[in-house]
């Protein structure tokens, strides 16, 4: 094929995963398609990525990790409550979720949505919530990670975390989305508050007004951001299976003299466990994302939409069913 055939070969290659990756998102979305693929369970995929439907399910996941040498954090699966009283039963379960790890003394933090909390009905319901759950989290010498979630909802979402550490709590973190042209000016805003971040690329399906379009634009945002992260002396989390940027990143931490108690690497459960394993071997702290619960689509369309290739494991699947 000649370089021009190439070309275009590679061009028609990204509109077709682009426009995939679109459809995945925005099926992601869809109450209605969600509805249905619940119907068929965890047999759909999603057990390659969501650690069961209930916590005594995840807690045995999480207690091989932890015994393998891995660190994580799980999620109750869910978003955009619809009530206060559906957003106080999310409380009472992330109360048990902290309550659970504590009694089987699990290396494992909790990450959260805001609008699993009711950012969607009332900012100030939320913030109770959330404050509620990182001072019961706190109370035992856990963590809190509040999740990002669209664009459109960054600026709440880093008011809320901004009132909590205003207030001195520091069991609390927060995330920063590469993609979104605006996250270096929210870096340096954060910076003064000595944050505990993780870095991620974003899986929200964001206009090109504010958020990179191109995966080569996305990862050199992220590199720059966590090179700015790690000297202004955050705490850093990096999330990403991208082997290449996970040296770079060591040998920057290595040229920069940033110790290995600054920084760690987080992962998705189901993703590149041995990759994992080996990072873990080499004395760098390892943190599996793990999450479960019912609510599980959603999440599995956002993991299906960062890589497609997934959507064959998918398939294999329901032709198995």
């Amino acid at each position: 094929m000649s370089a021009a055939g190439d070309k275009a070969s590679d061009a028609f290659a990204q509109r077709l995963n682009g426009a995939l990756r679109r459809g995945l998102l925005a099926a992601a979305r869809s109450r209605r398609i969600d509805a249905v693929a619940r119907k068929h369970g965890m047999r759909l995929g999603a057990q390659r990525f969501v650690a069961g439907e209930t916590f005594a399910e995840c807690a045995e996941v999480l207690a091989r990790l932890n015994a393998s040498g891995l660190h994580a954090n799980t999620t109750l699966l869910g978003e955009d409550v619809l009530s206060a009283d559906e957003a106080r039963a999310v409380v009472s379960e992330y109360e048990g979720i902290l309550d659970g790890i504590a009694e089987r003394e699990l290396r494992v933090n909790v990450a959260l949505k805001l609008t699993h909390l009711g950012l969607l009905l009332d900012e100030e319901l939320a913030y109770e919530n959330v404050r509620h759950l990182v001072d019961h989290a706190a109370s035992l010498g856990n963590f809190i990670r509040i999740d990002m979630e669209h664009s459109g909802l960054v600026d709440q979402t880093l008011g809320i975390y901004r009132r909590l550490r205003a207030e001195g709590r520091d069991s609390v973190g927060i995330v920063l989305q590469a993609y979104l042209f605006r996250t270096p000016a929210d870096l340096s805003a954060l910076l003064p508050l000595q944050p505990n971040l993780r870095l991620v690329k974003g899986a929200y399906l964001e206009p090109a007004e504010v958020a990179y379009p191109r995966k080569a634009d996305v990862d050199a945002a992220y590199a720059r951001l966590i090179e700015a992260t790690l000297a202004g002396g955050a705490y850093t989390a990096i999330a990403t299976h991208d082997e290449q940027m996970i040296e770079q990143t060591i040998s920057l931490t290595e040229r920069m003299g940033v110790g290995r108690d600054r920084f760690e690497f987080q992962m998705l459960y189901g993703v590149r466990p041995r990759l994992q394993t080996q990072l873990a071997e080499r004395g760098f702290k390892v943190l599996v994302a793990t999450p479960f619960g019912p609510q599980w689509f959603p999440y599995l369309m956002r993991r299906l939409a960062e890589r497609p290739a997934n959507l064959l494991f998918v398939a294999r699947n329901l032709v198995r069913r």
